[in-house]
């Protein structure tokens, strides 16, 4: 096991490397005195001190909180620290009244420790601000306060609103939309809220997390503002669009991206149906369900569905109901073969990286703001997708499909 994590980390240097030089870079660039190397070390530095100092004050650079608060910036020293890559010289902020104690790089510290890493390293799987403050303390002895553990985090902040406004590709054939529920406080109370994930498949089959999105209730409006925003960021066309029955969704899609056909969970649909079964009566309802979405045309499913009305139409009226009305958006699948179906009407793709985060998540238990299960969120998928290193499932052959029934749609390679 440790030899296959280190033979992942080496190749994932190797790949840095080989961009690094195709861009031309040189040795001196790179590892020279004054290289990209030691000037990315130097900057991080610069940046976790900024953010101690700030939590020291209590209030941000040119924030109106400062004045006349007794304290304030003033200026920096220089300070030459020793790395495994050789001595960076940074810049130490100061304040007025010269209490200010760093602990990221010591007043008397002359050699680099890491503290960051294993700040967001922690966060990201799922410990709190004091239970970071407690391992630190633990495991190397060293006193921290959990407002600078949040001031290293929040730096994390800038990179997730850069992610959320990356460049997208004009064409994803899949995308998945699901939600998983936190609880948030807001304004002094606790609030249920959903945390909305979209997931991509590219036209390679690899998996991309497109963005995610906080809201507290769900509708067209919201679903509008999402799609807007994926279209402002160069998506221009999903073939199909698989979701788990998302109030105002298919409105919000047929205004954005109105040639996307949209494909309801089955699996959904099915745990909706038994929800208002006896236990009795659970597994033969459940068998007689699946002659519907394992039929091999939708004029077969159709018959199946008239068929199970007519056994259980009198007890379980909600359920024949059900499928009736949500029978568009749930069989498109009808069109591609067998061995691409569960690729289309399932989100077993993005259920699998929810039960990931759900992991994470579990104990956090409430959220102090929604930045925060931002931070969390992305930081754990991060972690996440660096297992994805290999395309879905079967899906030369949905390319295959797509290509001749989607034409023009699908890009030139």
């Amino acid at each position: 096991m440790a030899k296959k994590k280190k033979d992942a980390q080496s190749q994932l240097l190797d790949a840095f490397i080989d961009e690094l030089l195709e861009e031309g870079h040189s040795s001196e660039d790179l590892l020279g005195q004054n290289g990209l190397l030691k000037q990315m070390t130097g900057r991080l530095l610069e940046r976790m001190l900024a953010g101690e100092l700030t939590d020291h004050l209590g209030y941000a650079k040119s924030d109106v909180a400062g004045h006349h608060s007794g304290n304030s910036r003033n200026g920096s020293n220089s300070k030459t620290i020793k790395t495994d890559t050789g001595q960076v010289s940074i810049e130490v902020p100061r304040d007025r009244n010269g209490a200010f104690d760093p602990q990221v790089v010591g007043k008397r510290q002359t050699r680099l420790k890491g503290f960051d890493d294993k700040v967001i390293s922690l966060y990201s799987r799922g410990l709190t601000d004091m239970e970071i403050k407690e391992h630190i303390k633990e495991i190397y002895g060293a006193d921290v306060s959990t407002g600078l553990i949040s001031n290293v985090t929040h730096a994390v902040y800038d990179e997730v609103k850069a992610w959320q406004s990356r460049p997208l590709d004009e064409v994803y054939p899949i995308v998945y939309l699901d939600a998983l529920k936190v609880k948030i406080r807001d304004s002094g109370s606790v609030v249920n809220k959903s945390i909305y994930l979209a997931l991509g498949i590219n036209m390679e089959g690899d998996k991309e997390l497109l963005g995610l999105w906080i809201e507290k209730n769900e509708g067209a409006k919201f679903w509008l503002s999402v799609l807007t925003e994926l279209q402002n960021r160069g998506l221009k066309d999903i073939f199909i669009a698989c979701v788990d029955g998302l109030k105002g969704f298919p409105e919000a899609i047929e205004t954005v991206f109105p040639d996307t056909q949209v494909q309801l969970c089955i699996v959904h649909q099915i745990r909706n149906s038994l929800r208002s079964v006896t236990w009795s009566d659970r597994k033969e309802v459940a068998a007689d369900l699946k002659p519907i979405y394992k039929a091999a045309t939708i004029g077969e499913a159709e018959g199946h569905l008239e068929a199970f009305a007519q056994k259980w139409d009198e007890k379980y009226p909600t359920i024949p109901k059900s499928w009736r009305e949500n029978w568009d958006p749930l069989t498109p699948f009808f069109a591609y073969p067998e061995e691409i179906r569960k690729v289309i009407y399932t989100t077993n793709a993005i259920e699998s990286m929810n039960r990931s985060i759900r992991k994470i998540i579990k104990n956090r238990g409430v959220f102090p703001s929604d930045e925060s299960a931002t931070k969390l969120m992305y930081l754990a998928l991060r972690n996440i997708a660096k297992r994805w290193q290999r395309p879905i499932a079967h899906w030369q052959a949905a390319l295959n499909r797509f290509v001749i029934m989607f034409g023009d749609r699908v890009p030139l390679t």
